[in-house]
């Protein structure tokens, strides 16, 4: 079992409230951009938490169990019902108007156009919480799980957190960047990061308390 951490940016925390959603968090999505970064070496049976900068104090938005990985466009067309912003594999097509069809690198302006060897995507709209979409586009992987905690701020002290060590294997362990005023630096965790084994333990310990 690894421990990770993924961050959620300020505008997504803002649809999230919007939206009303505080979970339980069901999944968690990468992509192949910096701003959703991939979480290829999440592997089930992992812990992830997405985590934030809150009033430039570093908070953990949830916790999540991970019980299954797959594509996130196979997650997004089972249980949204549409492929949203997930990567579209070879051999499917997706119907997004009766005029306007496309696959992961061509796009059709007609039915009569379109491969007949291809599998034809009729998106519906499935309820689902605000989290569950993909908040960036390119969508890759999709990490899920049905025990996860709820979705809101949990602050981790300011003086716990110069402690918090990133990486593996130990001899690569880091410290987050942080400026002269001791705030956390957004590039120093808008990243998939794994934790180190005792900040893993301050990450469930804060949960525990919350």
């Amino acid at each position: 079992m690894a421990y990770y951490t993924v961050y959620w940016p300020q505008d997504w925390l803002e649809e999230l409230r919007k939206s009303d959603d505080n979970g339980p968090i069901k999944v968690v999505f990468g992509s192949i951009h910096t701003r959703m970064p991939s979480i290829a070496s999440i592997k089930v049976g992992d812990i992830v938490f997405p985590v934030s900068l809150l009033d430039r104090h570093l908070c953990i938005m949830a916790r999540l169990e991970v019980t299954h990985k797959e594509r996130a466009f196979d997650y997004c067309i089972r249980e949204l019902g549409a492929p949203y912003s997930s990567l579209v594999p070879e051999g499917f097509v997706v119907k997004k108007s009766n005029t306007f069809f496309y696959t992961k690198n061509i796009s059709y302006n007609s039915l009569d156009s379109v491969l007949e060897n291809l599998t034809m995507i009729v998106p519906e709209d499935k309820p689902h919480c605000k989290h569950q979409e993909p908040f960036n586009c390119c969508a890759e992987w999709a990490v899920w799980g049905e025990d996860g905690s709820i979705i809101k701020p949990r602050l981790i002290p300011d003086d716990v957190v110069p402690l918090l060590r990133f990486g593996y294997p130990k001899s690569k362990e880091m410290p987050l960047r942080i400026n002269s005023k001791g705030v956390v630096l957004a590039q120093s965790i808008a990243a998939t990061r794994r934790l180190s084994e005792e900040s893993a333990k301050i990450f469930e310990e804060v949960i525990k308390n919350a």
